[in-house]
């Protein structure tokens, strides 16, 4: 038990680092830790996803609605999140079920990691790491984006890049 606070509060320590490293707008840890949603809503995930797969499916699904309703950020219980990921901005954000997401990744509002289709399994985007995706953008279907990509605001995205 001990060693899962130590770890999450080093998560969180890690969160906050890399928010001022990549917002300029971000100036305390408190400022952060209260007022950015997209940090929040990304704690909250990271505590669903362990319940997720624990068989807590349920509860998983009901810490994601909350947040949800908190934020205006969506994002499936199972999905696979990688260190470092910040939502900036995040009012409309929409994160599938299957999607897995690399390390050091930065999204903009407004951006959707979703399926083209209406079936079982991996059915929603893999991103690399190091990857920034601008507002709006909308990237569908089990394709895989590359590490260090930066996908252009509006962009649609049906193929692996």
């Amino acid at each position: 038990m001990v060693k899962h606070i130590r770890n999450f509060l080093a998560s969180i320590k890690s969160d906050l680092e890399n928010v001022k490293k990549m917002d300029p707008a971000a100036d305390t840890s408190i400022s952060i830790l209260l007022t950015y949603p997209g940090v929040q809503v990304v704690w909250l995930h990271r505590a669903a996803h362990k319940l997720w797969l624990n068989g807590y499916r349920l509860a998983a699904r009901v810490v994601m609605y909350l947040g949800r309703m908190i934020t205006g950020i969506e994002i499936h219980p199972a999905a696979v999140i990688g260190r470092n990921f910040f939502i900036d901005h995040g009012s409309g954000v929409v994160i599938g079920e299957t999607t897995i997401i690399g390390k050091n990744v930065m999204i903009y509002h407004g951006v959707t990691l979703g399926s083209r289709e209406n079936k079982s399994g991996k059915r929603h985007p893999t991103i690399g790491d190091n990857v920034i995706i601008g507002a709006g953008a909308v990237i569908l279907g089990d394709i895989e984006i590359s590490d260090n990509q930066i996908i252009k605001a509006n962009s649609v995205i049906t193929k692996s890049q």
